[in-house]
């Protein structure tokens, strides 16, 4: 095998907020690709405009430096584990990864994550702790704890000499010793032409690249992305698609693009190594081989795990259908929904037996909230069910449910709450930390389905201070029922408009989800009851008026500041039997079964039964 040393490919791989978008912020500005006196946003590669409200990276993309002649193509991955998938199939692009760590919080879940499937790839990783000039900043013994973290994943001796740099990626310097001077981010660039291997490949093999990614152009058709595995490609080629039948399917590349800082750049032909996108190829999906039509041979499928969570996907069907929303139609939703399982390996797809609805499954409820937020946008109006988890049966035929291996860190003062409240959920505690700081270090083992619904409520419990973090542990033994909801619900009983003085007197039976003025219907949820039973209340009720007058009849009622229901409160709120209804302009929750009289009939059959 041979190196090509004109290329180095780098992912770039830390937990949520680590600072890795900033650092490729940094390494544009260094190595050339802006302008001295040109004006550039923050956080350059999230250009999603999700990614940008939230601050967070959902899904990976390529960018392209060059440094001493050597062209270096940069991965940014995301941080959150629902998008896992993304990291998975970005690291089959990569030939190396820098581990990007916070000089303050140290290692987290995530950081885990990445880093284990980066060492199961066999890549050499630099470590670079980052953040240094926090306050709370403490490098030595982070840097400790990353080496306990490769010890515990169970790296090898090559993989544990591992380079350490310390970085301050917002100012865009890095050193290799925290009391060198603060220059610039030469010493980042010179480790990862030293200590990264350019792309491996065999002279006497044809030309096979694995499809890593999948774009869309309105002008050149389907664009499939990877790295050249072997030998070398040209433009409007004949090549071969080998898909998991493993039976090749003819194509020709219509052009053939690298990347070159942020844009692409056409090219003729691209070596061996260089993650390039071939534009005018149908019918591929990503793990398929592109190859030659003379020796077409598959490379490994990329695998990714299983999804651990799945939601029903479902055709608005409430009286206010079609009012808000451009596309309704439930085959419109299934394309939409098929074509985010081509781009996204994570998500899966399956029929149910209502031909209007559709089961999805992901790796994890924040994932599917992201999808369900980026279909309203494009202006898709449509009713989703709660997140359930994927349980599994043992060869014994036992239950298993997945894990998750949760991480808390809060004020001493929560930790009783936040104890008690997991252990409802039938969460063990593994590890609790004390550095006599104030603030507490908690580990728990809870089942996946505890953790739904739970962050909301984790954060109103811990005043808004608390940090939690999960990554999926693997399948255990089904650890028992508890409840996911201790309050019902309070329905509308009848259509209309709701009002003032209806709303004023449902305050004291709980906490209300609507504004006077707000359109309902028969079914749909309009509060929280204080108690568990459902109530069905009439939200539109009128003041009788008369013509006589006493004083104080007259007042102004003050009704009680309404907080709007985001999307994720949405899902972590309805129970087994309500759905969230999805518009571009509107969230609103409901009964699956609107009618009032036959949801008090079901519940008399259920008692009977």
């Amino acid at each position: 095998m041979e190196q090509n040393t004109s290329l180095r490919n780098v992912a770039i791989i830390a937990h949520v907020d680590h600072g890795k978008t900033t650092l490729v912020d940094a390494l544009f500005r260094q190595s050339g690709v802006f302008r001295a006196d040109q004006q550039v946003d923050d956080r350059v590669m999230d250009k999603m405009d999700l990614e940008r409200e939230r601050g967070i990276t959902i899904a990976a993309k390529n960018c392209a430096v060059h440094w001493k002649g050597v062209k270096i193509n940069i991965i940014d991955t995301p941080g959150h584990a629902d998008f896992g998938g993304e990291v998975e199939r970005s690291l089959s692009m990569a030939t190396g990864a820098i581990l990007l760590v916070d000089a303050s919080e140290g290692p987290l879940p995530q950081t885990r994550f990445v880093l284990k499937k980066t060492l199961e790839a066999g890549l050499p990783v630099v470590v670079v702790v980052n953040k240094i000039d926090r306050k709370d900043a403490r490098p030595e013994e982070v840097l400790n704890e990353v080496y306990d973290l490769f010890i515990d994943l169970g790296a090898n001796d090559e993989q544990l000499e591992f380079p350490v740099l310390y970085a301050i990626g917002r100012e865009g310097v890095a050193m290799y010793g925290l009391e060198d001077e603060r220059v610039d981010l030469s010493p980042l660039f010179d480790t990862i032409l030293k200590h990264i291997p350019g792309p491996a490949h065999d002279p006497a093999e044809p030309f096979q690249m694995l499809v890593a990614d999948l774009d869309y152009s309105d002008y050149l058709g389907r664009l499939a992305v990877g790295r050249i595995m072997h030998g070398t490609v040209f433009a409007k080629e004949a090549l071969v698609c080998m898909g998991e039948d493993g039976q090749p399917s003819p194509l020709r590349a219509t052009k053939l693009q690298v990347y070159d800082g942020l844009q692409l750049a056409e090219v003729e032909s691209a070596g061996p190594g260089d993650i390039v996108v071939l534009a005018g190829i149908e019918d591929v999906t990503i793990g398929d081989t592109i190859c030659t039509r003379e020796k077409p041979r598959a490379l490994p499928r990329i695998r990714v795990d299983e999804p651990t969570v799945a939601m029903r996907f479902g055709i608005n069907t409430s009286p206010l259908a079609g009012r808000e929303g451009k596309i309704v139609q439930s085959r419109a939703i299934r394309d939409r929904l098929e074509k985010e399982c081509l781009r996204n390996v994570a998500v899966r797809l399956e029929d149910t037996a209502d031909k209007d609805a559709f089961l999805v499954k992901g790796r994890g409820e924040f994932q599917m909230a992201i999808l369900i937020e980026t279909m309203r946008r494009e202006g898709f109006e449509l009713s989703v069910g709660r997140p359930e988890v994927i349980l599994k049966k043992d060869e014994n035929g036992k239950v298993l449910e997945p894990i998750e291996h949760l991480y808390v860190d809060c004020d001493e003062y929560f930790m009783g709450v936040v104890t008690d409240k997991l252990n409802q959920r039938k969460g063990r505690m593994l590890n609790c930390i004390n550095n006599g700081t104030g603030r507490v270090r908690l580990e728990f083992t809870v089942p996946s389905r505890g953790l739904i619904g739970y962050r909301d409520e984790f954060l109103t419990d811990t005043k808004g201070t608390g940090i939690m973090n999960s990554y999926l542990d693997g399948y255990e033994e089904w650890r028992g029922d508890f409840p996911t909801r201790f309050t019902g619900s309070i329905v509308a009983d009848r259509p209309g408009n709701a009002v003032a003085y209806a709303l004023f007197n449902l305050e004291p039976r709980g906490t209300l989800f609507v504004e006077p003025g707000d359109p309902v219907y028969e079914g749909m949820i309009v509060g929280e009851h204080n108690r568990d039973n459902d109530i069905d209340v009439n939200a539109t009720k009128e003041k009788k008026l008369t013509n006589l007058r006493a004083a104080g009849k007259d007042e102004n009622v003050i009704l009680t500041p309404v907080k709007k229901m985001t999307l994720e409160h949405a899902l972590h709120f309805v129970r087994e039997d309500e759905l969230v209804e999805v518009t571009p302009q509107s969230i609103r929750l409901r009964k699956t079964e609107l009618s009032a009289q036959k949801r008090y009939q079901m519940a008399g059959a259920k008692k009977k039964g």
